[in-house]
């Protein structure tokens, strides 16, 4: 098959070159490479062992290092978007957007897929079969890893209030507990300080391992990702093979200002009718953005007809009384 016209980086008597095949700056390459050889030291004895990878890098952060880190894997490695512009960064691609990477590692057969955000603090996956694993499912395959080898601090894993029930349940059946932040990294990583815990993160793809670095990492999220794979001699739809995530919706209502939900009786009525019914089969979480003026209505449930119901009335009821 024939690459695609988004430019690879190569290798070339050991420096890098640029997506147009200008070579970089010998300080940045000097740069670029302790940051490589700080990675690869996280993850001794790393390699894609021969596999087949697509790497989405958002044209953005990654694409000054992650074609040079995965050429050094010995494997096929595919880079696409990663040629920044200035005005192109997430543009149609990366982690905001997984179901590209998912589409071409299906189209490519590759093994597996990376797609970076960006600035590159996190990563999305995509699975042998084209399917998007987000980072609920990254934290499941982190943590069963971690536990294994007996570095799950507490047995426990700090996610965020959009976490998927699901990703709570799998967790649960192999003896890991799990505790909810506020969404934010931040909120995750002061709640895995309170609990000594060793890894936390968020379904977008932010996941936090401590103990190897001091913030979120995709490309180090990646490589631990690909040493699990490795170590295990499975495949990444394999180490997710039983995660069953419940019907999530998550409908963004505009609103006009942000006041408290419960000061309005019908939207608190909504709520509470939610939580009622789904108090042992679901989940409701309602929350307004930090950023922009909308309020987050999630509905979480087994059944998808009451997932679709309750969100319907929720966010009708937030737009009758707060909507723009």
């Amino acid at each position: 098959m024939k690459p695609r016209s988004t430019p690879c980086w190569q290798r070339v008597q050991g420096r890098a070159q640029g997506p147009e095949g200008t070579a970089l700056p010998e300080a940045n390459e000097a740069f670029r490479r302790e940051y490589i050889e700080f990675l690869l030291a996280a993850v001794p004895g790393i390699s894609l062992d021969n596999k087949h990878v697509v790497i989405d890098c958002a044209n953005g952060a990654a694409s000054a290092v992650a074609p040079q880190l995965f050429v050094e894997l010995k494997g096929t490695v595919d880079v696409t978007h990663a040629s920044p512009d200035g005005r192109n960064i997430n543009e149609n691609c990366g982690a905001t957007k997984p179901h590209i990477v998912a589409a071409e590692v299906k189209e490519r057969g590759a093994s597996v897929g990376f797609t970076f955000d960006g600035d590159a603090d996190r990563a999305m996956f995509a699975d042998e079969h084209g399917n998007v694993i987000n980072g609920d499912a990254v934290m499941l395959v982190c943590a069963r890893d971690l536990k294994a080898r007996g570095l799950l601090k507490h047995d426990l894993v700090v996610a965020t209030t959009m976490s998927n029930m699901g990703f709570e349940a799998a967790l649960k059946r192999s003896g890991i507990g799990m505790l909810r932040a506020p969404v934010g990294d931040k909120y995750v990583l002061e709640e895995m300080q309170k609990n000594d815990a060793s890894l936390g993160g968020e379904q977008s793809g932010h996941i936090l391992f401590p103990a190897l670095a001091t913030t979120g990492d995709g490309l180090m999220s990646a490589l631990l990702v690909l040493d699990v794979v490795h170590r295990s001699g499975k495949t990444l739809g394999e180490l997710v093979a039983d995660l069953k995530n419940f019907p999530q919706v998550i409908v963004n209502v505009k609103v006009r200002e942000k006041k408290p939900l419960e000061g309005f009786p019908k939207i608190a009525a909504a709520i509470a009718a939610a939580e009622e019914e789904l108090k042992d089969s679901g989940r409701v979480v309602i929350r307004y953005s930090g950023t922009e003026a909308l309020a987050r209505v999630m509905i979480e449930a087994e059944s998808e007809e009451a997932m679709q119901r309750h969100s319907k009335a929720i966010a009708d009821e937030i737009r009758a009384e707060l909507g723009v």
